[in-house]
């Protein structure tokens, strides 16, 4: 038996078996950071659609007493059907910027209706809303903190000489023009 043969032979099946080890492990790591991320986006649509739904409610109570407010109620009810089509991050982001604007603007008019702040359905509107808003803001940290990992690990080497060929490509954040806007929920205390 030639030992001088059979070591560099041993070496190359070592370091092949090492290469298949470190593949698997990533790529299995990197199907699971996407999946996270995937339920994560999944957590935001449904609390966005959450809010859409609250979003009617909200125009029919405001409506019973601001009736001449039309242009208020239009463009919320445009935000909402952005919202609701919007299926991808950047869409999300702008239904979110005209999102807040709309709100800003019902509230606004809900002000200046002082039986409207006293009244019981509206007051548990708001409520239900700010709920929605923490949720939504909690739900886009989640997502935005796993797609950084994701990112991070598809970007790095040597994941990055192989992540792209295996299918695996960057993510978009869940970002806001108007951070400043969003940073807390729509202040709808009376």
């Amino acid at each position: 038996m030639d030992w001088g043969l059979l070591i560099p032979i041993v070496l190359v099946v070592v370091l092949i078996v090492v290469f298949a080890i470190y593949l698997w492990a990533t790529y299995n790591s990197l199907v699971t950071l996407k999946a996270r991320v995937d339920e994560a986006w999944s957590d935001i649509t449904v609390q966005l659609r959450r809010r859409a739904d609250l979003i009617p409610n909200i125009v029919d109570t405001v409506k019973g007493y601001a009736t001449h407010e039309k242009g208020v109620f239009e463009s919320v009810t445009r935000a909402r059907a952005e919202t609701l089509s919007a299926s991808t991050p950047t869409e999300a982001t702008s239904a979110e910027n005209h999102m807040q604007q709309a709100l800003k603007s019902i509230f606004a008019v809900a002000e200046a209706y002082p039986q409207l702040q006293a009244s019981t359905n509206f007051l548990q509107l708001q409520s239900e809303l700010v709920d929605t808003e923490d949720t939504i803001q909690a739900s886009r940290r989640f997502y935005n903190g796993g797609v950084r990992e994701f990112n991070t690990k598809i970007q790095v080497f040597p994941n990055n000489t192989f992540a792209r060929r295996l299918g695996f490509t960057r993510r978009e954040f869940f970002e806001v023009a108007d951070s400043a806007a969003i940073a807390q929920p729509p202040r709808v205390q009376f």
